[in-house]
C-alpha cells in the first residue's frame, strides 16, 4: 500500500493531472471561440446571417449527410493547432536553440571520433587521442 501512496504523491502525477484538467478546459474555451466568434465571422464573409454549421447537411438517396458539425470539429482543430503551435512549440523551439548555442560553445568535436567533447580537453574521453587546445596551436 505504501507503494501505492508513494506513486500517487509522486510530482509527475499531480502534474498530468493538472495537465489533463487545463485540456479540458483549454478545449472548452477554444470551442467557445468557434462557435460564437469565428463561425459567426464566416457567415458575416459569406452573406449568411449567423450560421450554424451543425445544420449543414445535404441527402442522396434518402440519406443525410451532415458535414456542418464536421466543418465545426474542422474549424476547431485548426484553431487548436495554431494556439499549441504559436504559444508552445514555437516558443519551446526558439529555448531547446539558445540551450544548443550555449552547449556548441562549451563543446568541440574530436577530429578522430567526431565525439563532442569539452572545448578545453586536451584528450578524447571517446577515442583517447590527444588534443591540442585552439591556444597552443602553433600560428
Amino acid at each position: 500500500m505504501s507503494g501505492f501512496k508513494s506513486f500517487l504523491l509522486r510530482g509527475n502525477i499531480v502534474e498530468l493531472a493538472v495537465a489533463v484538467i487545463v485540456g479540458a478546459t483549454f478545449s472548452g474555451l477554444v470551442q467557445a471561440l468557434v462557435t460564437d466568434l469565428i463561425t459567426p465571422l464566416i457567415g458575416a464573409v459569406t452573406g449568411g446571417r449567423q450560421p450554424n454549421f451543425a445544420d449543414y447537411s445535404f441527402t442522396i438517396n434518402g440519406s443525410v449527410f451532415r458535414y456542418g458539425d464536421f466543418l465545426n470539429h474542422l474549424v476547431t482543430f485548426l484553431v487548436v493547432s495554431a494556439v499549441v503551435y504559436w504559444l508552445v512549440v514555437a516558443p519551446m523551439t526558439r529555448l531547446i536553440r539558445l540551450f544548443d548555442r550555449d552547449k556548441q560553445a562549451a563543446t568541440k568535436q574530436c577530429p578522430e571520433c567526431l565525439t563532442d567533447i569539452p572545448a578545453e580537453a586536451r584528450r578524447c574521453a571517446a577515442c583517447t587521442a590527444e588534443l591540442v587546445p585552439d591556444s597552443e596551436k602553433p600560428r
